[in-house]
């Protein structure tokens, strides 16, 4: 089954749901199911609401600190060729944020309070 057409409320197909669900309704979609030659109507509703912080943008040119990355050989290389300085008041090297990615290290990087992320 694949989605042929999504309407938003207020277009042309949509009015009818409008009228039935008001505000909650998010969108109308037409899929078709090719097997069993049939079309289906569905809308999409919102439910519930709440309040949401989305979390904090990194920037590429950003310092991150990298955990871990002094006992092991292979972090502590891939930190220190990315431009890592090693912190003192850290058990973690401090490394540029585009780096960090390119170098695969994510799993490893520390939020600003010292945290794991």
């Amino acid at each position: 089954m694949h989605t042929s057409t999504t309407i938003q409320p207020g277009q042309r197909g949509a009015k009818r749901f409008v009228a039935q669900y008001g505000d909650r309704l998010v969108c109308v979609r037409y899929r078709q199911d090719e097997r069993r030659k049939q079309r289906c109507k569905t809308v999409e509703l919102s439910v519930a609401e709440g309040p949401w912080t989305p979390p904090p943008r990194r920037r590429r040119e950003r310092l991150v600190f990298v955990k871990g990355a002094f006992p092991e050989r292979e972090l502590r290389r891939q930190s220190k060729d990315g431009g890592g300085v090693g912190n003192p008041d850290k058990p973690a090297w401090a490394i540029c944020y585009d780096c960090a990615i390119a170098l695969g290290l994510t799993p490893w990087l520390m939020d600003e309070g010292g945290c794991q992320m």
